[in-house]
């Protein structure tokens, strides 16, 4: 198995930041009607000092589905915590693209991290759905918040149930 089949695989065993927590402001809860997976998911945003704008303090989830879906999942939290709302779209736009491209943008770990990991799965459509899943539910939840998402809408969103 290659390194990042390994780390799906390792955040899938042992997700991060998983099981929801207080305080949040939003909670949403998304499903993939293709395969079944099901995410609940909580955001906190607070106010950003130095004019950096609003930073996530906490995504919680709870995620039940494949190991590609549960990854994606941790590997949004981890990501996202204690960022800027701007860089966690900033990172979408950046994993949304290397998920639809159908195998020809392999992904900069500099603007994505570990969410590289995921690459191999932009060749097979049926799962761009299950890496997408948790990252759909957070922009909701960011939108039912009252965050400014428009800079995520210069990708195209995933279907949400």
């Amino acid at each position: 198995m290659d390194l990042y089949g390994e780390l799906i695989l390792d955040h899938a065993k042992r997700p991060l930041h998983a099981g929801l927590r207080e305080p949040y402001d939003v909670e949403v809860n998304h499903v993939n009607p293709t395969c079944g997976d099901e995410i609940s998911l909580r955001v906190h945003v607070v106010d950003g000092q130095d004019g950096r704008g609003p930073v996530v303090q906490d995504v919680s989830y709870d995620s039940l589905g494949c190991s590609i879906s549960i990854a994606s999942a941790s590997v949004l939290a981890d990501e996202s915590v204690g960022h800027t709302v701007a860089e966690t779209l900033e990172t979408y736009q950046h994993l949304h693209a290397m998920l639809t491209s159908r195998g020809t943008d392999p992904g900069d770990p500099e603007q994505i991290g570990d969410a590289v990991a995921f690459a191999g799965v932009s060749r097979y459509p049926a799962r761009v759905k299950c890496a997408l899943l948790s990252w759909s539910a957070y922009l909701d939840a960011l939108a039912r918040a009252g965050v400014d998402i428009s800079a995520a809408s210069t990708v195209g969103r995933t279907t949400r149930s």
